[in-house]
């Protein structure tokens, strides 16, 4: 019989490459049940089976000598499974990867295919590891295969960012992400908090794992060091008023100083936003659920605009394992929402324009579209200075060991 841990990995990985579903969803609807130890490993093993879906099914056919596009989706699920035990992780006895996983495709009713599993999961465990470890990865095409990510995006780095920026991107990305919250200064209490304090983000803690009650208690918000940079960028203060667009879940609209109006377009997003809001204590928020492109007249006049826009994600990729398979760049959004930005900010205000992904058309071309002046924010935080745009802050997830972000503080009129 195998483990729940598994047979939760499994069901996350059907859910998420048979019926498009995120897998951070997926996987706390499976996961409910299962105790921390096997939440764990569970969480682990499905996604990293899905990040590294690319590789481990080249990996599956070659020694298979059938394409993984033509099993049973239960089967397929189990040997990627069982494949990323063997070829990635350490600790797992081989004899448990490969037994555990060919029950959870007897225990899907397809005893036909037990004997294929078996002999295939033999095999990777005999030379699973060494095949991977020993793909090429001089161009971006190959990569883009050792690495498990699609063409496009390996093509993309390689391109804008060259080759040995482009490796180490790909290599990091498919790393855990930093564990870091953000200490909530309305709670006192959050003082208690233990971590590494970060020396250029004055309540950015890093933390050995995140303490739920904290959440609960609204003492820590989870929030990489790459997006609490984006908040302080907005300059917002005491008596000034500012305009979040796309504010949920309400990180950073939670961040900021003065009157805030939080804009969400969806109904259940605008709830969790405003409950975040009252966890936060952040009183100063005012929570809109409107369409961005299609605000009401009277939100106007603002000294601060922030457009956390929505984007590709290529700077969040390994916090989030399904989005390398459906990540695709927004351009034409983001240039809207600017335009909206633009036209609700006063004149002499700031539009603060930030994107979770690091390619130039999400990034420097939406801003140089936009006809708005950029400020000189690298002058003020010259560690995350873009490197060929220094009005610009970048965060490379290879070199500040954070999350990947684009920030421009524009300058209206």
């Amino acid at each position: 019989m195998s483990s729940p841990g598994r047979k939760v990995a499994q069901q996350v990985l059907l859910r998420v490459f048979e019926q498009d579903a995120y897998a951070d969803r997926a996987f706390a609807v499976a996961a409910a049940g299962l105790d921390e130890r096997e939440r764990a490993f569970a969480q682990q093993v499905a996604y990293g089976s899905i990040q590294r879906a690319r590789t481990l099914d080249h990996a599956i056919e070659a020694l298979a000598g059938r394409a993984a596009d033509g099993f049973d989706p239960p089967v397929r699920a189990a040997l990627r499974l069982g494949a990323y035990q063997l070829a990635y992780l350490d600790g797992v006895p081989a004899r448990a990867a490969v037994n555990e996983s060919v029950e959870l495709v007897r225990e899907a009713g397809l005893e036909k295919a037990v004997g294929f599993a078996n002999a295939v999961l033999r095999r990777v465990a005999e030379g699973g590891r060494s095949l991977v470890e020993a793909l090429p990865e001089r161009t971006a095409a190959e990569a883009a295969l050792k690495h498990s990510y699609p063409d496009w995006v390996a093509e993309l780095w390689w391109r804008e960012h060259g080759e040995e920026e482009a490796l180490a991107l790909m290599r990091t990305l498919n790393e855990p992400p930093e564990t870091v919250v953000r200490l909530n200064r309305r709670r006192p209490d959050s003082a208690r908090i233990e971590g590494t304090r970060d020396p250029d983000l004055p309540d950015a803690l890093r933390v050995e794992r995140v303490d739920e009650a904290a959440i609960e208690q609204g003492l820590v918000w989870p929030q990489s060091r790459g997006s609490q940079l984006a908040g302080l960028a907005v300059g917002a203060r005491e008596g000034e008023r500012t305009l979040d667009l796309c504010a949920a879940p309400g990180g950073k609209a939670t961040q900021l100083a003065g009157d805030v109006v939080a804009v969400e377009k969806h109904p259940g997003r605008a709830r969790q936003l405003e409950e975040n809001c009252a966890r936060l204590g952040a009183t100063n928020v005012t929570v809109v659920c409107a369409d961005a492109l299609d605000l009401p007249a009277e939100l106007t006049g603002f000294d601060h605009v922030l457009v956390d826009a929505p984007c590709s994600g290529l700077g969040v990729l390994n916090s989030r394992a399904d989005l390398r398979w459906h990540a695709r760049p927004l351009p034409e959004l983001q240039a809207d929402l600017l335009r909206v930005a633009a036209e609700r900010v006063r004149p002499g205000g700031t539009v603060l324009y930030s994107v979770c992904t690091i390619n130039q058309e999400e990034n420097e071309a939406v801003v140089d579209a936009s006809g708005m002046t950029p400020e000189p924010l690298g002058d003020e935080w010259p560690q995350y200075r873009h490197p060929r745009r220094p009005g610009f802050l970048l965060t490379l997830p290879h070199r500040h060991r954070t999350s990947g972000f684009f920030i421009g503080r524009l300058q209206v009129g």
